[in-house]
């Protein structure tokens, strides 16, 4: 698994690991937005200098990964939401250990990223050695590149500061475009962001030039059964499958009222009772096709022919499977609005209906023409692109504003906790509930200094709205509540000042 001890730092790796932690030292601190990719890019450039002096060569699969973890850092740049952010950063971690290592099979996939972890400390003393070599090589150079960049500061220092004091426009534009400078100099944080920054270019660059080769990494093959031993428990499954199934399907086509008057469930109970179990359903069957697999018989074409029959029925069974878990879902949420889980959830649902068509697709074209660790870690990734690109706090405000809209019916308390990406759909919402909804935004004190780099396009048009229309409760007290009032109480008689007397609205 261990490759050869790489070779000498290159030139470009060092400065590009330079420059990714100045960037992480200036940049970060105020959240997460455009300074991600910022500081992703000369990390990037350094780790493919450093495959290049490796005598490595970047494949398609190699550059589909890398263009697909950049793709992955524009969602904190484009949305104002932490939950889509956190999945964007995992997922591109992922597609970062796949583009630096390689690797085709499903130890590559999922133990890539313990080799960017166990390249940090190998990284330090690489990185040490390779600046020590350039040095000793390069004096003359160095003074000279010391010598032009203080002279090309003292420059920008000096007319930037007549220009700046000269025009109070460009002055705003410079400190809008400027990092907080003071912050850097007394900040230990900024300290700790640049050794972070630092440490994490190393160890890309470091797994780029010499990365572990998890494919050779053999697991002991499973023991095949025999064709009866193996074949008869999958066939049960699939019977009590297709009679689960054969239910579903009647009931889908119109068979609701008869059900729900035989267990004496009304909808939202039939599908809030399901969708939980048929999601574990899902997740169990992709297990048991795994260990079937490992356990299949392998004498010869009959065989073959066999596993795929059988499996390739389970794969067929569960989509429908997987289709009643997400009608039950959206019975669901009809009854009780989107949340933030459900939507989760139902997308989840969908990608492992995703998973077992590739499964299928697999099992029909071979592993050599749809390598399916592959073809799964790419569905994935593209799968968190796509949640993040939608704007999954945007389409629960959606929603529940529309059910409102429908049944005068809305939870305040839970949507006035949604991220800036929700406010151009809760603006629609008629007075005191819309105030109400958007009162926890507007009055985010940090949103408000948060500096270009760090602030997401949902949070500026977010901005740009409530500046234009800004928010009012007055004769209002506004109540985490759910129903007719939509969680704004008129009549309150709790008077939020304190008095004893009950609260009297002003207004109506």
């Amino acid at each position: 698994m261990r490759p050869k001890p790489p070779g000498p730092v290159p030139t470009a790796t060092l400065w590009g690991v330079l420059a990714t932690a100045l960037l992480s030292a200036l940049l970060f601190g105020d959240g997460l937005g455009l300074n991600l990719i910022l500081v992703a890019i000369p990390a990037t450039l350094a780790a493919y200098a450093a495959a290049r002096a490796a005598g490595r060569r970047a494949r398609p699969w190699t550059l589909a990964w890398g263009v697909g973890g950049l793709a992955l850092l524009t969602i904190p740049a484009l949305r104002d939401a932490g939950w889509p952010t956190f999945l964007a950063l995992v997922g591109a971690v992922g597609l970062a250990s796949l583009a630096l290592h390689g690797g085709r099979t499903w130890r590559a996939v999922v133990l890539g990223p313990i080799g960017l972890f166990e390249s940090v400390g190998s990284g330090i003393g690489w990185g040490l050695r390779g600046l020590r070599e350039m040095l000793d090589g390069s004096r003359g150079r160095a003074a000279v590149v010391l010598r032009t960049t203080a002279v090309a500061v003292g420059l920008l220092v000096v007319f930037g500061a007549l220009f700046a004091g000269a025009d109070a426009a460009f002055a705003d534009l410079l400190g809008a475009l400027m990092p907080d400078f003071d912050s850097v100099a007394d900040g230990p944080a900024r300290v700790a962001f640049f050794a972070v920054g630092l440490l994490g270019a190393l160890a890309a660059a470091r797994t780029a030039a010499a990365p572990l080769r998890w494919d050779r990494l053999e697991p002991r093959p499973g023991r095949p059964r025999g064709r009866m031993e193996w074949a008869l428990p999958l066939i049960v499954l699939n019977l009590l499958f297709a009679a689960f199934n054969a239910v579903q399907l009647a009931v889908l086509f119109g068979g609701y009222e008869k059900v729900l008057s035989e267990t004496g469930l009304s909808y939202a109970e039939y599908a809030r009772q399901g969708f939980w179990q048929l999601l574990w359903a899902t997740l169990l069957t992709l297990a048991v096709i795994g260990l079937a697999l490992r356990w299949a018989p392998r004498g010869g074409a009959r065989d073959r022919t066999l596993v795929r029959a059988v499996l390739g029925t389970l794969c067929l069974l569960t989509l429908i499977v997987v289709a009643s878990a997400l009608r039950r879902m959206d019975l669901y949420v009809d009854a009780y609005g989107l949340t933030r889980l459900r939507i989760s959830v139902a997308a989840m649902e969908l990608w492992l209906g995703l998973v077992i068509v590739l499964i299928m697709a697999a099992g029909v074209l071979g592993a050599r023409r749809l390598p399916l660790p592959r073809a799964v870690a790419a569905s994935a990734a593209a799968g968190v692109l796509a949640f993040g690109l939608m704007s999954p706090d945007a389409r629960v405000a959606e929603q529940n504003v529309q059910r409102y809209e429908r049944t005068q019916k809305i939870d305040i308390g839970y949507l006035d906790g949604l991220s800036a990406d929700a406010v151009p759909a809760l603006d629609r919402l008629p007075e005191p509930l819309r105030s109400c909804a958007l009162r926890n935004i507007a009055d985010d004190p940090g949103a408000r200094d948060t500096p270009w780099y760090a602030t997401s396009w949902g949070e500026r048009r977010a901005r740009d709205i409530l500046a234009e229309r800004g928010i009012s409760t007055d004769g209002y007290f506004c109540t985490p509540g759910y129903g007719r009032y939509g969680g704004v109480d008129p009549y309150d008689s709790r008077d939020p000042f304190g008095s004893s007397e009950p609260y009297v609205p002003q207004g109506g």
